[in-house]
């Protein structure tokens, strides 16, 4: 048993850090888009790259290994339909995060440049934001959608 307890802390945390992290970033990105000031967006920008390849890089590399080894430990087939939807809707929340991330990097090199220029946001910004903003949706959304599978386990099939 505690080798399952082991795998279902780190898995539980690792889901965690991929909501928690995701949440925080978003707010802080959009709290410093609002202001339009080039020097908050920039150092927003800086530490949620940071952040995000320091936790959520971290976490997405941990729950599939730490959800493949539950699987194993606790006896349950990989082809159980909340198993199937979880790993479906992870694949989708890789989808939209991968672009969010290089997104982020655009937009931190964007709004240090206008800095260093003393001048405001160009359009380039404001396009990759609200490309940033709508991305996060889906991949939020995907992730909560595993929370629930994850607590819920429920009982269907996808074929």
């Amino acid at each position: 048993m505690t080798t399952y307890f082991v795998l279902k802390y780190l898995h539980v945390v690792g889901a965690a850090v991929l909501l928690g992290t995701g949440s925080g970033i978003a707010f802080f990105m959009l709290m410093a888009h609002r202001t339009g000031d080039p020097r908050l967006v920039a150092e927003a920008a800086r530490i949620v790259v940071i952040a995000d390849f320091l936790f959520t890089a971290t976490a997405v590399v941990a729950q599939p290994v730490t959800g493949v080894l539950l699987v194993r430990e606790v006896g349950y087939s990989m082809s159980e339909g909340w198993i199937v939807a979880s790993i479906g809707l992870y694949i989708v929340t890789g989808v939209f995060w991968l672009p969010v991330v290089w997104i982020q990097m655009q937009l931190r090199d964007i709004a240090t440049q206008a800095v260093q220029d003393r001048t405001d946001l160009p359009p380039s910004y404001h396009r990759y934001f609200w490309t940033w903003f709508y991305f996060g949706f889906p991949a939020f959304g995907a992730v909560a959608a595993i929370f629930w599978l994850m607590i819920a386990r429920p009982d269907f099939t996808l074929w």
